[in-house]
């Protein structure tokens, strides 16, 4: 995966990168009763508009991407310093009230997202095969403390298309995935896009646990 991944940014096959931000954001995250100010993981980043959006809302953001590419784009298409260091086997950017972290999801520990209060997910669960879905969602339970809530976006796709990435993931394996550590609420669902017959669908996802 991590291969195909890197492939795809250097040679610009990122047709999964919107040139908005997603309209799913902007609609249910201010109903999810995220703290205001509450730092935010956002897992498989890519150069995501929707980093900045929730930036401009308060939000710390904590990015991390494995494409080198993704990272120096984001940079270069937004405004302000930048900041360069390197610290927990990540090279790490800052720009503005956005950090963006370069290396393996997996590799993030605890110690790192301590400060961490939400999390937001539109292409990193989809982006995944099969097999390394289930490390994916044990290592984001460990990284998010109790109480703490996110928005989680997948898709499914058309019955008879087991392409990917991005990976169909229906409402059946999110429930088997995270309803061990996580209270999960469907939002909703949506039409199938034209051309690709991918289907969107939103939950919002609650840490389980007590608060601390």
């Amino acid at each position: 995966m991590s291969n195909e991944w890197l492939d795809r940014w250097r040679e610009g096959r990122i047709g999964f990168h919107r040139d908005e931000v997603h309209a799913a954001l902007a609609r249910h995250w201010p109903n999810l009763g995220v703290a205001p100010g509450s730092k935010v993981l956002v897992p498989l980043c890519g150069k995501s508009l929707d980093m900045r959006w929730l930036a401009q809302r308060g939000h710390p953001v904590l990015g991390i991407e494995l494409a080198g590419e993704a990272i120096e784009q984001f940079l270069a298409e937004g405004e302000g310093e930048i900041s360069r260091y390197h610290g927990d086997s990540f090279d790490i950017s800052r720009q503005g009230n956005v950090e963006l972290w370069r290396g393996d999801f997996f590799h993030l520990h605890i110690e790192a997202a301590a400060e961490v209060g939400a999390f937001y997910d539109r292409a990193a669960l989809i982006a995944l095969p099969e097999a390394t879905r289930q490390r994916y969602a044990f290592h984001l339970a460990q990284l998010i403390p109790p109480g703490s809530r996110g928005l989680l976006i997948a898709l499914t796709r058309a019955p008879g298309d087991e392409g990917g990435p991005p990976f169909s993931v229906d409402a059946e394996e999110i429930r088997t995935l995270f309803a061990a550590n996580f209270e999960l609420v469907h939002l909703e669902e949506g039409e199938p896009e034209s051309g690709s017959g991918f289907r969107e669908s939103v939950w919002a996802l609650t840490r389980r646990g007590p608060r601390t």
